[in-house]
């Protein structure tokens, strides 16, 4: 054992306090940062223990100490124009940042468009020391490259959207498929007959959960899926609007759109159509960002909860970084869908009831 008389303020370790305190010295930085993961009385241990020896850690003791930077790397496969136009990232990022500032660890930000840019940042994010782990918001064929490299470096990782290999990474998303189902249910219930969707990009996992959706619900009322009514978009406005013109000829009386933003889009593009909203085509979006509850015609939707996705991301990489023996996991959160005006409200039917 060692020497505890040896142990002054001058030279004590977080492994010291660990050895004091009975402990691992993840544990004692856990109660160091204060994590609330830790029970109420082993953090009351530990500090005692702070107390009594009277140990101050600070930022460049505490880097020395466990060989960390206490910062987390977002990165975002997405020009700068994007972040700055989609809502989705904003949010994102707000649930992101709250987060690192809660558990006192700095968020470095990388903005990835090109092959370059992948290149130029995972040179930087795979030195040693330089992060203590990376959060990606991912999904996308491409991305999973780099998503391999990191995983191979043995870089504490966590993915925000499902990526296409799941086996061995953590993750965290919402079940899109039944999100996306229940929507297209709803419009069936309200007496749509001709439902179309406008999917989300059909090379990222998100899109093609949320059109697996809109099929098995679809099915599941006794019909066939129309490939006229079926659009793929891109998640921006005008993608919507493009989307909305092509499915018109077909008369659709209800659409599902894989986005807020698409919706939009769509809306606009069947009110200059000289169409009703909801009388003649009626609208949900998936998202329920701010801008869907403004307007006339306010957006029914399925509303997901973006910032708690980044919350959570941060802390199941926290959760990493002290416990390298944390096994990968999938951290699916719940979703609701919204009725507004953009389509009937049936007063005989909830929408979380939809099933």
């Amino acid at each position: 054992m060692k020497n505890q008389l040896d142990r002054n303020a001058g030279n004590l370790t977080l492994d010291d306090i660990a050895d004091l305190a009975g402990v691992s010295r993840s544990t004692v930085s856990r109660v160091v940062n204060e994590h609330t993961s830790v029970k109420k009385e082993v953090r009351q241990r530990v500090l005692n223990i702070i107390e009594e020896h009277h140990f101050h850690p600070n930022a460049a003791a505490r880097t020395l100490a466990l060989q960390r930077s206490w910062t987390i790397g977002l990165i975002l496969p997405h020009s700068v124009s994007t972040f700055f136009t989609d809502p989705y990232y904003p949010n994102l990022l707000m649930g992101i940042a709250k987060a690192c500032n809660l558990y006192n660890f700095t968020l470095a930000l990388f903005l990835v468009s090109t092959k370059e840019d992948e290149a130029n940042v995972f040179s930087r994010v795979g030195r040693k020391g330089f992060l203590d782990g990376v959060i990606v918001q991912s999904g996308h064929h491409g991305d999973q490259g780099a998503i391999g490299k990191m995983v191979d470096k043995k870089i504490p990782l966590v993915v925000v959207g499902r990526p296409f290999r799941s086996d061995n990474v953590t993750y965290v998303d919402i079940d899109n498929i039944n999100a996306a189902k229940s929507a297209v249910t709803y419009l069936h219930k309200i007496g749509c007959k001709r439902i179309a969707t406008i999917t989300g990009p059909l090379d990222s996992t998100v899109g093609i959960d949320r059109l697996e959706g809109y099929r098995q619900a679809i099915k599941e009322q006794n019909g066939q899926v129309d490939d006229n009514l079926v659009v793929e978009g891109n998640f921006t406005e005008t993608g919507g609007y493009l989307a909305m013109q092509k499915l018109l000829p077909f008369q659709p009386d209800g659409v599902f759109a894989a986005s807020d933003v698409m919706a939009a889009g769509a809306m606009k593009a069947a009110e200059d159509a000289n169409l009703s909203i909801p009388k003649d085509v009626s609208f949900i979006g998936f998202d329920d960002l701010p801008a869907a509850s403004y307007g006339s015609n306010q957006l029914s939707t399925v509303r997901q909860k973006v910032a708690e996705l980044g919350q959570k991301s941060v802390e199941s990489l926290i959760e990493q970084i002290e416990d390298e023996s944390i096994a990968p996991r999938q951290i699916i959160l719940e979703t609701e869908l919204v009725i507004r005006q953009s389509c009937t409200q049936l007063l005989d039917i909830s929408p979380q009831n939809i099933k």
